[in-house]
């Protein structure tokens, strides 16, 4: 079975023109303004997000909350992609729909940045007529949206990624399996950070984002206390048959072979994993320790210390999980290659491919002039580097003056942000917003919610193109429609 992969990813946001706005105002304004009234409300009642995969719940009161739950910030938009626009602990938040393979899953998961960069595109549009698409509040001021992780005053939002496995592989066996490999795999996925420390308050660059904020191996948390291997258990599908694999230590991308990289190359982990493979030889001695050391290593010499006392540097240890995974014709190639090309030319052999590397290269162009890793100047080119804006960001310049390689094209990306995968179930639901959004009292990712009657869509992969196309074709004739659902039995 195909796995299915899905990102989620917490946006920076700000508004330089007034930088004390809050951000789950502007936030708001961002998802509202994108929907323009339009789109369907999001139902909570299948989401369990204090559900542990080590057998428990974490009851409400052993938890802090981030977000006054009586403040502005409760927007949430279904999209056209069968994807999800919302505002998350003060930051506007994009999840991707339901993909079947890593290269589907990295081309949803960088349509983000399109959907981002429309709803920066229509609040300017709002406040050009000085009107706000919030009641009782001002025009939004123009508003700056950043793919990044970090706002270098302490705090650090999540770039997560969802991984579908079987109950049949124990929670245990997944994670001993994955941590060493997800603290060696910052050097191929990192975006690169100008700083050390939560607050970035040491000189220098690292390669990881989010490495200096992980504090525990295992943890259900995702503002505190983070894990390496993060447990909370909500798979969105059959509980029985599935678990859901959540992943909050990785960095948000803007490189396709980066996002790429990130995905294929931790699905081919898990379906060794899966298939019986055993990488308790490469368990190590202190691993959180090691992901800060591995972060701050851009000779890439530093070696891992395991438990049985070997040691190994982060590319030899990528190396021996490359070895013991199954093939495909995609990413292990490209995970042979760019290993090969970091062990014999260092990060400036990937400034072209990978994100950390390509903003090293950025950097080292202004400190080999003299100019101090401290300036300010240099802060500001990590961060426009991640702009959503293609006019302003570094990376997308990079892209045009042919510094950056790209795996697909514009067109392809454009495309992702208003059409649903063709193979699970988001088809169906983006399908329905795009057709009938104004008759949908709900959705989820397990149900749909219309005129009244709920759709249940507990299998990813049904509810597809495939099955669904000719019912759809039905439609505005919503009644006609839910009859031919029912008899083909995609509903009851």
């Amino acid at each position: 079975m195909a796995r299915i992969i899905g990102t989620e990813t917490e946006y920076g946001i700000a508004t330089p023109t007034d930088p004390t706005l809050s951000p789950i105002i502007t936030s708001t304004h961002a998802v509202v303004a994108f929907s323009q009234g339009q789109g369907a409300r999001w139902d909570f009642s299948s989401e369990h997000p204090l559900r542990d995969s080590r057998g428990f719940d974490l009851k409400r009161h052993q938890t802090i909350p981030v977000v006054d739950p009586n403040a502005l910030g409760i927007a949430n938009v279904v999209l056209e992609n069968g994807g999800r626009f919302y505002v998350d602990h003060a930051h506007p938040e994009y999840s991707a729909p339901e993909t079947t393979t890593p290269w589907q899953a990295m081309i949803y998961d960088l349509a983000g940045d399109v959907i981002m960069n429309t709803a920066v595109k229509r609040v300017a549009a709002f406040s050009a007529r000085n009107h706000s698409i919030l009641e009782h509040h001002q025009p939004c001021p123009p508003l700056k949206i950043y793919k990044n992780n970090i706002d270098n005053k302490g705090a650090s939002y999540g770039s997560h990624e969802n991984y579908l496995y079987s109950r049949d592989t124990e929670f245990d066996h997944l994670a001993q399996g994955l941590i060493p490999f997800l603290v060696a795999r910052q050097v191929l996925t990192g975006a690169g950070r100008v700083g050390l420390g939560m607050f970035g308050e040491e000189p220098g660059f690292q390669i990881s984002q989010r490495a200096d904020y992980i504090e525990q191996e295992i943890s259900l948390e995702t503002t505190l206390n983070r894990g390496i291997i993060n447990t909370r258990d909500e798979p969105h599908a059959d509980a029985k048959r599935f678990g859901r694999l959540h992943i909050i230590i990785g960095d948000a991308n803007m490189s396709h072979t980066s996002t790429l990289l990130k995905l294929g190359t931790t699905s081919l982990v898990m379906d060794a994993i899966e298939a019986g493979a055993n990488f308790n030889d490469l368990t190590l001695k202190t691993p959180v320790a090691e992901l800060k050391h591995v972060s701050r290593d851009l000779s890439l010499t530093h070696k891992l210390t395991l438990v049985d006392g070997r040691q190994l540097t982060a590319l030899e240890l990528l190396r021996e999980y490359h070895n013991r995974v199954e093939a495909d014709e995609t990413v292990h190639p490209l995970w042979a290659e760019t290993i090969e090309k970091l062990h014999t030319g260092g990060p400036h052999a990937c400034a072209d491919t990978l994100d950390w590397c390509a903003k090293w290269a950025l950097i080292s162009s202004y400190t080999n002039r003299g100019i101090g890793i401290t300036d300010a100047k240099l802060k500001l080119i990590d961060l426009q580097y991640a702009d959503i804006d293609p006019s302003k960001s570094l990376y997308h310049a990079l892209v045009r003056n042919s510094a950056m390689q790209t795996l697909v094209t514009t067109d392809m990306i454009e495309h992702a942000a208003w059409h649903p995968p063709t193979d699970t179930r988001a088809y169906l639901r983006g399908e329905l917003i795009k057709r009938v959004s104004h008759l949908i009292d709900s959705a989820s990712w397990e149900v749909m919610s219309i005129f009244g009657q709920r759709i249940f869509m507990p299998e990813v992969t049904t509810h597809t193109k495939q099955h669904t196309e000719t019912s759809l074709s039905i439609l505005p004739n919503i009644t006609e429609f839910l009859a031919d659902m029912r008899a083909k039995g995609l509903m009851e």
